[in-house]
């Protein structure tokens, strides 16, 4: 659990939420992280407080179930979240990534019967974009979906899916027309749709606790009333949708940082050696300056981006460098963590090489960071020359 940040909260309602949330961090998540993550047990019990508690829908209209809070809040809920167990940081924010379609290019028909249920209701979302053949180049997708009268039939296979074989919806781009970005139109799809199965969850070095895998989709039919836009539109929802969950892996990152800063700093002054705290050592006082200057600034990184977003702003670029930065900052900080506690940090009685294994795929989901550098610089000199 964060202890060290003071934060800047702009309502008495924001501050009473991030106590309610280091609360809940303190008492029924962080106790159990570690024996949990190395069980890959799942905790689905945690998703169902978390959405009594009214916290899987905080950026949303409170109209349909939301708690109205500037994103700029959300994502310290999440930074908060994730320096308890990242597993249930990630879990809320490819949470509200698998509702921004439908909350932001959704009928009011379509909000008002789905949302509240979404929402605050006790379900659990899954976004449905990467194929075995298609990540970066996402919209090479393949996944098709053909009208059948008042319905669509969908196959074919995502792939990287959080929360996939669990999830109670999906929201599924798949191509309704020709080859490239304006073939793809998004849907809405229940978990127990018949024909949607997954595949057994990936094996993966960190976030065992998170279920990752191929969702099938053999002749999945799905109502008209559930596509979410007009034909031709899901390749723009899904990139909107993806700025705004950027953010969210920005803000996990950060708190993966705090913790494997504060493991650190707290070692380094009770561990001793040639007779005093080895945090009295030049070499490790500065590691520690360093490993807190790249938290604080991906942390007025992240906050710049949010704000940005609150206000109506376009913030995709400084999305992607906020996914940029703060996820590599987590990678160095986590490894400098490992290294203060020397051969300690290295065994599993320590969080911090846990941390380090799960801040690796910080760096990887909603867009490497490689693609991210992609995005800036098209930001910054435009499209590149064909």
């Amino acid at each position: 659990m964060v202890e060290q940040v003071e934060r800047r909260l702009p309502t008495d309602e924001a501050r009473e939420l991030l106590a309610l949330v280091r609360e809940i961090a303190a008492r029924e998540i962080a106790p159990g992280a570690a024996d949990e993550e190395a069980a890959g047990h799942f905790p689905r019990e945690l998703f169902r407080l978390l959405s009594a508690s009214g916290l899987l829908g905080l950026p949303y209209d409170s109209a349909y179930g939301g708690g109205d809070q500037p994103y700029a809040v959300y994502l310290q809920v999440l930074e908060e979240l994730a320096a308890a167990r990242l597993t249930v940081a990630l879990g809320v924010s490819v949470h509200s990534l698998s509702c921004h379609a439908l909350a932001a290019f959704g009928t009011e028909e379509q909000r008002a019967a789905h949302l509240p249920a979404m929402l605050g209701g006790g379900l659990l979302g899954a976004y449905c974009l990467s194929e075995p053949s298609s990540g970066s180049d996402a919209a090479a997708l393949r996944t098709r979906a053909v009208r059948d009268g008042e319905n669509w039939v969908l196959d074919g296979t995502k792939a990287w899916i959080t929360h996939g074989g669990i999830a109670d919806f999906y929201t599924v781009m798949a191509r309704t027309g020709g080859e490239g970005p304006k073939g793809i139109t998004a849907f809405l799809v229940p978990g127990d749709a018949p024909g949607l199965s997954a595949a057994a969850p990936e094996r993966k070095m960190g976030m065992k606790g998170s279920p990752t895998a191929q969702v099938h989709l053999d002749g999945v039919r799905v109502p008209d009333v559930r596509r979410i836009g007009a034909e031709g539109q899901g390749f723009a929802i899904a990139l909107a949708a993806l700025d705004s969950g950027r953010l969210g892996i920005a803000a996990c990152a950060v708190g993966v940082a705090q913790a494997a800063l504060d493991t650190a700093v707290a070692y380094a002054r009770e561990r001793r050696q040639f007779g005093r705290p080895i945090a009295d050592f030049q070499g490790l006082r500065f590691l520690l300056a360093d490993m807190a200057t790249q938290v604080e600034a991906g942390r007025a990184l992240y906050l710049e981006a949010a704000r940005l977003r609150d206000e109506g702003r376009p913030f995709g670029k400084q999305a992607a460098m906020a996914k940029l930065f703060c996820s590599d900052a987590a990678m160095r900080v986590t490894t400098d963590a490992v290294q203060v506690l020397g051969g300690y940090g290295y065994t599993a009685d320590f969080p911090v090489e846990r941390l380090l294994r799960e801040a690796k795929v910080l760096q990887i989901v909603e867009g490497t960071n490689q693609i991210q550098r992609v995005v800036i610089a098209r930001h910054l000199a435009g499209p590149e020359s064909r």
